[in-house]
């Protein structure tokens, strides 16, 4: 049986750039070589595109730009289905069965990559374009979610040159501790919590530089929990995984270095609790069209409700990240994983 050729999109051009690399990488050693034929395509921090020939270790320690290397381009003409590179004195075409973008935030998890898939044809594994779009963008996925029934944090969002005196007015109906996020971001890069009106101007200035729309929503109580949704129809939803943050809130640091927090899978609550959570995470996956994967992060009250907080459709796929533990702890190995999605992915 002929190997498939599956093509591992890592790096970017984006703030999210290092935990790529290390996603790319668990996925690429947990990928099954008697079935699959892995072409790897590394994207610098600049934006420049090339075919990596070299080993996985040169992903994990960020070397890979120095290896063997060819430029090289995904083509939208559906007839190359590919990828071509550009050598010295000639040009390749490499015909591709299945894309898996392994890039995280901007430029590669926001609909962006995926409209170049779609258009060349090429299937991919996770979300289509439309649905990576709207999860990306906070704002959006919040009044989708809202308009699906399902209780959202109260927030409102901001553009350049917004009225402050408007904001005011707008912000007089929520309660203090907010959180101020640009709309557009992973990883917590660019949150600030705000405590007092005063710290608000330096927040928004702050998350700005992340994005050139704004979110502001109230801070919830309770802690966070998620769910590893794997599938189309059926779906495997993994254990529900609970957040435990020590003190202050989950920031980029804390997220890959667990100093102020903890993660408990399973979570620590009753079974069900947990089966409404699950439930309520398939119904956000559903709203936001999500397909293949995606890590639904929610809240949950000390009075037991359920909060929507964000969905990641590319999430972290390292050994110690939350989505693979989550489905471990229900029974599946990351190369189980990747196997699926795969599978998933050429279906569609």
């Amino acid at each position: 049986m002929l190997r498939k050729k599956v093509a591992v999109l890592f790096g970017g051009c984006s703030d999210e750039y290092e935990v790529s690399l290390e996603s790319a990488y668990s996925v690429i050693t947990n990928m099954d070589p008697n079935k699959y034929e892995t072409i790897l395509i590394g994207i610098t921090r600049q934006g420049t595109w090339y075919r990596y020939y070299g080993s996985p270790e040169g992903i994990a320690n960020d070397t890979w730009a120095d290896g063997k290397c060819v430029p090289a381009v995904i083509s939208p003409d559906r007839n190359t289905h590919g990828l071509i590179e550009f050598g010295d004195d000639n040009i390749a075409r490499t015909r591709i069965d299945v894309a898996f973008p392994i890039l995280h935030g901007r430029n590669g998890e926001d609909g962006t990559l995926q409209g170049l898939l779609e258009m060349a044809g090429i299937p991919f594994v996770g979300c289509g374009t439309l649905s990576s779009a709207m999860c990306m963008d906070k704002d959006i996925a919040h009044k989708v979610v809202k308009a699906a029934g399902i209780i959202t944090p109260r927030f409102t969002a901001l553009r350049p040159g917004f009225d402050e005196s408007q904001l005011l007015n707008e912000i007089g109906s929520l309660e203090f501790p907010l959180f101020v996020k640009p709309a557009n971001s992973g990883s917590s890069l660019g949150i600030t919590k705000v405590l007092r009106e005063d710290e608000l101007s330096g927040a928004i200035d702050f998350a700005f530089q992340y994005d050139d729309k704004v979110v502001i929503e109230e801070a919830v109580g309770g802690f966070e929990v998620g769910c590893a949704v794997l599938g189309n129809d059926p779906l495997i939803i993994g254990e529900v995984d609970e957040i435990e943050v020590f003190h202050g809130f989950l920031d980029y640091a804390d997220k890959y270095t667990h100093r102020i927090s903890e993660i408990h899978v399973p979570a620590r609550i009753d079974s069900n609790t947990a089966e409404r959570i699950k439930q309520t995470a398939s119904d956000i996956y559903g709203a936001l069209e999500c397909s293949g994967f995606a890590r639904v992060d929610m809240f949950l009250t000390p009075e037991g409700d359920i909060i929507f907080n964000e969905v990641n459709t590319i999430p972290g796929l390292t050994s110690h990240s939350r989505y693979p533990s989550m489905l471990k702890a229900a029974g599946m190995t990351l190369g189980d994983i990747v196997d699926t999605v795969i599978g998933l992915a050429v279906d569609r």
